[in-house]
């Protein structure tokens, strides 16, 4: 099932896709179950946003791919590490990056996102699973020479329009079927990388992550990002594409 939020004659609201059509739904369905309205819009009519704004949190996993640690010169850690961005740094599909002033190299993360479904604290991996609503594409949009300069990642990762998130949820999607991330930019491949090639799985990394903090129906996770990272400039367009989930597309301007 692919669960989008829209905007449609000034409401925001919640549909499930069907080919061409939205089946609308009566509220947001992490909250309110998958009531339908009986009314249809066909997608082509809707602004597509955000498919979900965390109540609380993003939960950011770093270095969690082999090739990526190696090309930021360092081994995958042991642990997952954990980094958090703001729901501030929330933007949908289509939406503009903006480079911030601050920075002079802003670089595209293309990663799987986790979308928790209820309230999760100190979960087993065996049953992590079972928490997650569904999974979404993110762009983990990254100021990097201000994380060089800062020595921690608050900032550098945590600007306005710095968590793409989209275009759909989807509630079945296939962890074990061989999708793989890859990230364009104006059209050429940057990144390509299998999720199989996560150092830790989604199980261990939602374990993980609950143990330290409660997770909240809403919250998103990121699970990082494969190598390739890169730059962007004002005027490209940042493309994430996940096999089973769609392709998130931004483009970026300078603030």
């Amino acid at each position: 099932m692919r669960v989008v939020r829209f905007s449609h004659n000034d409401a925001i609201r919640f549909g499930i896709v069907d080919e061409t059509e939205l089946v609308v739904l009566a509220g947001d369905p992490l909250f309110a179950g998958f009531e339908t309205t009986g009314e249809r819009v066909p997608l082509g009519e809707v602004a597509l946003l955000a498919p979900v704004i965390p109540r609380s949190k993003i939960v950011c996993v770093g270095k969690n791919y082999r090739d990526h640690a190696a090309e930021m010169g360092g081994e995958a850690p042991e642990a997952p590490l954990l980094f958090l961005k703001p729901n501030t740094a929330v933007i949908g599909p289509g939406d503009a990056i903006v480079r911030p002033s601050q920075s002079e190299r802003t670089d595209f993360e293309g990663e799987l996102a986790i979308v928790i479904g209820r309230v999760a604290k100190n979960v087993p991996a065996s049953a992590a699973l079972d928490y997650v609503f569904g999974y979404t594409i993110g762009n983990d949009v990254t100021a990097r020479d201000l994380q060089k300069s800062d020595g921690q990642w608050a900032r550098a990762k945590g600007f306005d329009t710095f968590c793409p998130l989209g275009p759909a949820i989807e509630t079945e999607f296939d962890l074990e079927g061989g999708a793989r991330i890859v990230t364009r930019v104006d059209g050429d491949v940057r990144q390509d990388g299998p999720i199989s090639d996560m150092v830790h799985s989604v199980p261990e990394i939602i374990a993980y992550a609950s143990a330290a903090f409660t997770l909240l129906p809403g919250d998103v996770i990121l699970t990082g990002t494969p190598a390739g990272i890169g730059p962007f400039d004002a005027g490209q367009t940042v493309e994430v594409e996940i096999t089973g989930l769609g392709t998130l597309r931004n483009t970026a301007r300078n603030a």
